[in-house]
């Protein structure tokens, strides 16, 4: 199915918004400390280390100043990166086909994650309820993940259904206004949905798949500066080990920078896992970081994203990630 003109509207307006982000890395503010460009979701995992290193002043101990642009989803900011319009960037790990392709290399692992959902309207109460039915989806994102997998799960594939990719904030009011049927997507954009919708039901989830690790991880052109890199990583393993041990203030930040009511930031962290970064640092060292992403690696090749699966330290700085922690 083709994309509906409003939609493909909405996706080329979000991508001009993606792509306009100002300024070079590595210039100088007026009190001397480097900018660095840095990208985001909207949500708890994407948004809450950096709103800690702010509250912290974290940035200003490495003598970096950030600046901040919102987007929605990972792929557009790898776009960024690759376009020289961004310097660092967060994805989901339904983006990390991306890196793993050579498009990014991931910096820092950030949480482990199972805020996705494939969705139905009321009625439809399984994921084979949705064959031959509408399915909205932002490709490469999470979401088209979490799908991918549910119907490998239920032995269904893409054929079963009729996907529309569509941009994320047009999946929501596409499912909205009853225009799909499903929907693969993540929190906090489902509790939007649910507003409309409260009846809607989730009939598949990453949450289902515990023999799978979901880390979302902040990722670095594959051209960068090493040294700026490995400041901007100190800062956010300070500011993860603050969320750690602070996890009701992390919200409370978080919710501030987002501008979002603290309930809805509390009910998106939920599904999220934070691990300290010595534990980060451990399971990098131990091989288990590479196993996560070895096993999205082997998913992607699984549903035609990757041919091969590269071994993850081609595209995991682990060793930038220890040395960082270590110094």
């Amino acid at each position: 199915m083709r994309l509906p003109q409003r939609a493909l509207t909405a996706a080329v307006a979000v991508s001009a918004l993606a792509l306009s982000v100002t300024g070079c890395s590595g210039d100088s503010s007026s009190d001397g400390a480097s900018t660095v460009r840095f990208g985001y979701i909207s949500d708890y995992n994407g948004a809450s280390l950096l709103a800690i290193a702010d509250k912290q002043g974290l940035w200003k101990e490495e003598g970096l100043n950030p600046e901040y642009k919102t987007f929605t989803n990972g792929p557009l900011q790898i776009q960024a990166l690759g376009s020289d319009n961004l310097d660092f960037g967060y994805i989901g790990p339904g983006a990390m086909w991306l890196p793993a392709s050579g498009k990014a290399k991931v910096v820092a692992v950030n949480t482990l994650a199972r805020a996705d959902r494939v969705i139905a309207q009321p009625g439809i109460t399984s994921i084979e309820g949705l064959k031959g039915k509408k399915v909205g989806v932002p490709e490469g994102t999470s979401g088209a993940m979490a799908l991918d997998l549910a119907l490998q799960k239920a032995g269904m594939s893409e054929k079963d259904i009729e996907k529309v990719p569509m941009d994320p904030s047009t999946v929501v009011s596409a499912f909205v206004s009853g225009q799909i049927d499903g929907a693969g997507l993540w929190y906090p954009l489902i509790d939007t949905i649910k507003t409309k919708k409260p009846k809607l039901n989730e009939v598949a989830s990453t949450a289902d798949f515990k023999d799978r690790a979901f880390p979302t991880a902040f990722v670095a052109p594959t051209r960068s500066d090493e040294k700026l890199n490995s400041k901007v990583v100190k800062v956010l393993q300070k500011a993860n080990d603050w969320r750690a041990a602070h996890p009701d203030e992390a919200i409370d930040v978080a919710a501030s920078l987002l501008k979002i009511d603290r309930d809805k930031v509390a009910a998106d962290a939920a599904n999220v896992e934070t691990l300290s970064t010595a534990d980060l640092v451990a399971r990098t060292e131990d091989g288990t970081v590479d196993g996560w992403l070895d096993g999205l690696g082997e998913f992607f090749v699984d549903t035609g994203r990757l041919k091969k699966a590269p071994a993850a330290d081609t595209y995991y700085e682990g060793d930038l990630y220890t040395k960082a922690y270590k110094k």
